[in-house]
């Protein structure tokens, strides 16, 4: 298969930033004087998600302000990021470097508006991707935000690259296929390529 492009998810894929957003998750509770911690296993589900959705799963009962809440885990989130951040899975950085060489870089995740951007600057990959797009920015699902980078950027023939079911259905969804990384948080029995490692994957696509 050819590709003039790669679209990449973020959590499960590039990094993993679990952990850190259990923090921003539970600073966020303390302001509201809720004593539930969200535990890593549980949040670990919930990946690939929006953020109303992964609420939705945390706080089914909720009797406090959704509205409130959420805007404050932004805003948490905005400031804890950047300083916190996550772990590149082995070779990201170098196989970004080279893949970059030949296509078109992009970013696509069901995070909040400025998650990618958190991203680039913390891991310092700013200059090798085109652009980013996420749910916090349009408020629409995966695959109408794929579509519109396709149709922004002119792409001919773009690869997703995720880890999850979802990730699969998605790129689908909105006429691409999918490269699924195994080491991620899903399972995928759908993709029309895999790769165990990132440098499995880059070694694949530069070949």
């Amino acid at each position: 298969m050819t590709f003039d492009s790669l679209i990449f998810d973020m959590d499960g894929t590039m990094w993993d930033a679990v952990d850190s957003y259990c923090k921003i998750w539970d600073v966020t509770s303390d302001a509201f004087g809720i004593s539930r911690r969200v535990c890593r296993n549980e949040l670990l589900g919930t990946m690939g998600l929006t953020i109303d959705q992964i609420f939705d799963r945390l706080f089914p009962d909720s009797d406090f302000n959704r509205k409130a809440y959420l805007a404050m885990l932004a805003q948490n989130e905005q400031n804890m990021m950047p300083i916190l951040g996550g772990k590149l899975y082995p070779g990201v950085k170098a196989g970004v470097k080279r893949l970059s060489s030949r296509y078109k870089l992009f970013m696509a995740s069901n995070c909040g508006s400025e998650g990618l951007h958190n991203f680039l600057k913390f891991t310092h990959l700013e200059p090798f991707f085109c652009d980013t797009i996420t749910f916090g920015e349009t408020g629409q699902d995966k695959p109408h935000n794929i579509r519109l980078l396709v149709k922004k950027h002119c792409l001919n023939n773009p690869l997703y690259i995720g880890d999850t079911a979802g990730d699969c259905r998605s790129a689908h969804a909105a006429g691409v296929k999918m490269l699924h990384v195994t080491y991620g948080f899903g399972k995928c029995d759908d993709a029309d390529i895999s790769a165990d490692s990132f440098d499995e994957l880059t070694n694949m696509l530069m070949q």
